[in-house]
């Protein structure tokens, strides 16, 4: 009995890999990795069908390394020990942890200090986005390659070549280049799909002409680009905060449909709740507020009546005012101190030493403190916070306006004399 179609095509080289060319093209990565025979613990991120374990373990036999595959959801701790264990006999070990953004802390804490010493390399293959998904402690050690969509002209060449290959269909199907373009166009990049069609059309159509109608036939579908194991940071979370932010209701909606059919309710949410705060943010917070509300109503009636409260707050976002300047704010100041860290005023230190008590923070006296210098001295005029001058809500054009008194407010750090001046009379 025949194997399936896709596992019988399964590259077993390098250059078996159709497409994926910043990875295993003639300057990829992971080539140069094997010509210059330097070994390297990565992660493969993509979506579903793109080849991502495929293309670990074609790695891993072009470099003749020993290795395992485990999964992250079914392996326990006993799996893993014993694969570092094995490691400790050969010059190369590689494992790959399918799944790996569903890695618990247990078993981390074993893998770590294995990954660091170089016993074992690390391969993992995930459909999450690995910024968001993946543990930090993991990600740090590993290098993040991102495995694309095949464009619908690979795929084509893909299915000609199950077509003519001895191990695919040997020639058994006689097929016209329009249907395979459809086959390509309804598999969405997914090449897993597209064989899987061809094999069914090849079942289905044996010893005729294949032509376009034939295959309409069978393919009712289209192959979606999302699914429950798919992460907030793809292509369709990122268009609905575009449409968000660019004020077109219509969009936003659309695109929040494709990931709420997908069952993709924790990335709409989450992407919702940040575009409401970095997108909108003081323009009008209230709005902020009423998404945060939305979801959390969403989460308590679940799908698919959640789809009722979260259409409310995407309209609402989409039409509401829009200001980035208080997330831009913290932008600037993350730069800031990045570049140069700086020590906090001694009087505005939780326990300030050997400061005398007229120069100590007035907590009790309200007007000396809009006189106080809080910035430290060397970017004391340094401004993180810039108006939005098209400001249209009434809301941030008072806190403009309050932010143009505070600049123009005297400010000192001498704490005496702010004291002598607008302190309390004694």
């Amino acid at each position: 009995m025949l194997k399936p179609l896709a596992f019988r095509m399964r590259p077993k080289l390098i250059e078996d890999i159709i497409g994926q060319e910043h990875l295993v093209g003639e300057n990829g990565f992971l080539r140069r990795s094997i010509e210059e025979k330097i070994p390297v613990s990565f992660i493969l991120f993509g979506e579903p069908g793109t080849g991502k374990t495929t293309i670990a373990e074609c790695y891993v036999n072009s470099l003749h390394a020993k290795y395992k595959l485990i999964n992250a959801v079914t392996s326990n701790k006993k799996e893993i020990v014993d694969a570092i264990d094995e490691a400790k006999n050969y010059e190369c070990f590689i494992l790959i942890i399918d799944e790996i953004h569903r890695l618990n802390k247990d078993k981390q804490d074993i893998l770590l200090p294995a990954v660091e010493n170089g016993t074992i390399y690390l391969i993992g293959a995930t459909t999450a986005n690995p910024y968001i998904s993946i543990n930090k402690a993991i990600r740090s050690r590993l290098h993040l390659l991102e495995v694309k969509k095949l464009s619908n002209e690979q795929l084509v060449f893909g299915l000609k070549k199950a077509i003519s290959s001895p191990n695919g269909l040997n020639n058994k199907l006689d097929i016209d280049d329009e249907a395979l373009l459809y086959i390509a166009k309804q598999s969405n990049g997914d090449f897993r799909y597209s064989l899987n069609y061809l094999e069914i059309v090849s079942i289905n159509f044996k010893n005729k002409k294949v032509n376009l109608s034939n295959v309409k036939e069978i393919i009712r579908v289209p192959n979606s680009s999302l699914d429950d194991n798919d992460d907030g940071h793809y292509d369709a979370v990122s268009a609905m905060q575009k449409s968000i932010r660019g004020g077109d209701v219509n969009a936003a909606i659309y695109y929040a449909s494709r990931l709420l059919s997908a069952g993709d309710l924790d990335s709409l949410t989450r992407r919702l709740l940040v575009t409401a705060y970095e997108d909108i943010g003081i323009a009008n917070p209230q709005a902020c507020l009423r998404t945060k509300i939305a979801i959390e109503s969403a989460y308590e009636v679940g799908l698919p009546e959640a789809i009722i409260p979260l259409s409310v707050a995407i309209v609402d976002l989409a039409l509401s005012p829009k200001s980035k300047a208080a997330c831009l704010a913290m932008e600037r100041a993350f730069e800031e101190t990045k570049d140069m860290p700086l020590d906090v005023l001694d009087y505005l230190k939780f326990t300030p030493v050997n400061v005398q008590e007229e120069d100590r923070y007035p907590y009790d006296e309200m007007n000396v403190w809009p006189h106080l210098q809080y910035l430290p001295e060397i970017i004391k005029n340094k401004k993180f916070f810039i108006p939005n001058e098209n400001a249209t809500s009434s809301y941030e054009k008072f806190l403009n306006e309050q932010y143009k008194k505070e600049q123009n407010t005297f400010k000192t750090k001498n704490i005496r004399e702010a004291k002598k001046l607008y302190g309390k009379k004694k």
